[in-house]
């Protein structure tokens, strides 16, 4: 066993996250002293939002620590302990999408698209910290009890297959869509 935890990437990648919330309050702070917002970087968060916290850290949280936790006898709190996480990653997309919906209304000229913005970023900045905790403090160490070192070392490899395949994904989801548009 390499003496890794799968709890040690998907903290790290919480510490990333965590970054990306402190850019967010500054521009929230911003929105509020001077009612406007930078779609440019409302835009870059939204994406670092869909494609590192979601699809990278939340994917490997749902398709491969939650698909093969499914498998194993959980007690009742573990097992709602999940399904509350499961129901956050839910809500930051509904959000994420509220978000980049009212972003591009703004970028295109509509001001009242502002106090959306807001709510939403708001909402992310409230979301995000609680669910970050309830992972790091209370979820990961006991959900890794219930796996051998053997399944923790395969979960391990998976993450980093997982990780390789998430580039070329990302990117040929960009080129077919600017097919489907210069058609």
């Amino acid at each position: 066993m390499s003496g890794r935890s799968p709890a040690g990437p998907l903290m790290h990648e919480h510490r990333i996250i965590e970054r990306m919330l402190a850019v967010l309050i500054r521009e929230y702070e911003s929105m509020g002293e001077h009612g406007r917002v930078d779609p440019a970087l409302i835009d870059i968060a939204t994406d670092f939002i869909r494609t590192y916290a979601d699809r990278c850290h939340h994917g490997k949280e749902e398709d491969i620590l939650f698909r093969r936790l499914a498998t194993k006898d959980l007690d009742a709190e573990l097992a709602g302990a999940m399904a509350d996480l499961i129901e956050d990653h839910t809500h930051a997309r509904t959000l994420t999408r509220r978000l980049v919906d009212a972003n591009g209304r703004y970028a295109a000229g509509d001001q009242t698209a502002l106090g959306e913005i807001q709510s939403s970023v708001r909402s992310l900045l409230e979301l995000y910290p609680v669910h970050i905790e309830k992972e790091d403090r209370r979820f990961f160490k006991p959900c890794l009890e219930y796996f051998t070192e053997s399944e923790q070392a395969e979960m391990m490899e998976e993450f980093d297959e997982f990780d390789r395949a998430l580039i070329h994904e990302k990117y040929l989801g960009i080129v077919e869509d600017l097919e489907r548009v210069s058609r």
